[in-house]
């Protein structure tokens, strides 16, 4: 059998779920140059980032209506990300 190579391989302890978020995380109203911890939730798979991005914490750059654009600082690059509300939580709240 062939190998895969998929999206979400080897993320069975790292996307382990860790109970419900609840409504409160989609309801936060997020801004350009606010600072946001990337924390997956498994349960939605619309708009999940990388495993790799993971715990990082990166910058708001845009706002849509479901997904925000986040920067993200990767060794010496900047990448940009595109997420949904479920998988970022404020820098404020994370701690």
């Amino acid at each position: 059998m062939p190998k895969s190579h998929g999206y979400r391989r080897r993320t069975r302890s790292l996307l382990k779920s860790s109970g419900k978020r609840g409504l409160t995380n989609l309801l936060v109203e997020y801004s350009p140059s606010d600072k946001v911890v990337i924390k997956i939730d498994p349960a939605q798979v619309k708009g999940m980032p990388h495993r790799r991005f993971n715990g990082l914490v990166g910058t708001v750059q845009a706002v849509g209506r479901r997904a925000v654009t986040v920067d993200v600082q990767v060794g010496h690059k900047v990448k940009k990300l595109i997420a949904r509300k479920e998988h970022l939580v404020r820098m404020e709240a994370a701690r």
